[in-house]
């Protein structure tokens, strides 16, 4: 087995990668969807976002297998080459560390473009760019902690009464229209780049957020929540493509384990102040907490990245 090229950080994703790629196969071929949602967990959503930056087909038809191509594929596995071959698709993956090269589909030796070229080797350390994003990213989390759907169904219910099914309306909801908003970051992202789309939806929902602790009246409360839910989501495509796109492709995978495990703790911390302050009050202070955090990140990224450059060079 060759070892793993990159500092510690782009060695420790590589390993995960490894570890990972077989089950995500069969997760895709299953209709898996990739992690967008601040809420999903599990061991592959730190370097998931970098995988549809490295995705490439080998060739046509149903048959032929797709290959992650180095330098992305370098990112994802070091220095292996994954692939995924089936008779009908890719529905099966084979991870090569020990074969030097993907007999099935004709790949490169492992750590090399198949042109014959090396992939790049990653970063040692994380950049200050990704430094910054992280700790950015984990206030947004804390924030988002405040208000995970459970305490929100809580609050609804010691606020206002709401039944267990009228909850349930409301959340379907809003999912509804938050999976539907992230569609339209893409357009925005191209009008007016990836962080003034991340930071001019955000705003609003996180200001929507606040005035619902407010609510006079369980209608009220619902319909602030129910727009909000057309903004909340719309900052998440935006965020991914941020982070990949300021990073060169061999430390995609880094930058996307550092800025989402930090998240990932900081939101596991502050669902417990939010249920101790509604077990004191039925006031939506957890709400009110919840905005004025989030609407702070959203300032702090503004005046930090508005003039970063959405891209860099690579080689």
């Amino acid at each position: 087995m060759q070892p793993i090229a990159g500092g510690p950080f782009s060695r420790a994703c590589a390993r995960l990668a490894i570890a990972l790629a077989p089950a995500r196969a069969a997760g895709s071929a299953a209709g898996d969807g990739l992690s967008s949602s601040p809420t999903d967990s599990g061991a592959g959503v730190p370097v998931e976002p970098a995988l549809p930056s490295g995705l490439v087909a080998a060739g046509p038809g149903a048959g032929a297998p797709v290959v992650v191509e180095p330098p992305v594929g370098q990112l994802l596995v070091g220095d292996v080459g994954v692939s995924g071959v089936g008779g009908g698709g890719p529905a099966a993956a084979s991870v090569g560390p020990a074969l030097g090269a993907d007999s099935a589909s004709g790949g490169a030796p492992v750590g090399q473009v198949p042109g014959g070229g090396v992939a790049a080797a990653g970063s040692r350390w994380p950049s200050r760019v990704v430094v910054e994003l992280a700790a950015l990213f984990s206030l947004d989390s804390a924030g988002s902690g405040f208000v995970v759907t459970s305490l929100l169904v809580l609050w609804l219910h010691l606020r206002f009464d709401l039944s267990r099914g009228q909850t349930a309306g409301v959340f379907f909801a809003a999912g509804l229209l938050g999976a539907g908003s992230q569609l339209l970051a893409p357009v925005l992202a191209r009008r007016i780049g990836l962080i003034r789309t991340m930071v001019f939806t955000h705003l609003p929902a996180n200001a929507l957020l606040a005035l619902a602790a407010f609510a006079p009246s369980g209608g009220v409360a619902v319909a602030l929540l129910l727009v909000r839910a057309l903004f909340a989501q719309m900052d998440v495509p935006a965020r991914q493509a941020f982070v990949m796109a300021v990073v060169p492709p061999a430390d995609r995978a880094m930058a996307s384990s550092f800025t989402n495990v930090p998240r990932s703790l900081a939101s596991a911390t502050t669902p417990l102040l939010a249920g101790a302050l509604l077990a004191r009050s039925t006031f939506g202070w957890p709400l009110l907490i919840a905005g004025t955090v989030k609407f702070t990140y959203d300032l702090v990224l503004l005046a930090l990245h508005r003039n970063t450059p959405e891209s860099v060079r690579h080689g």
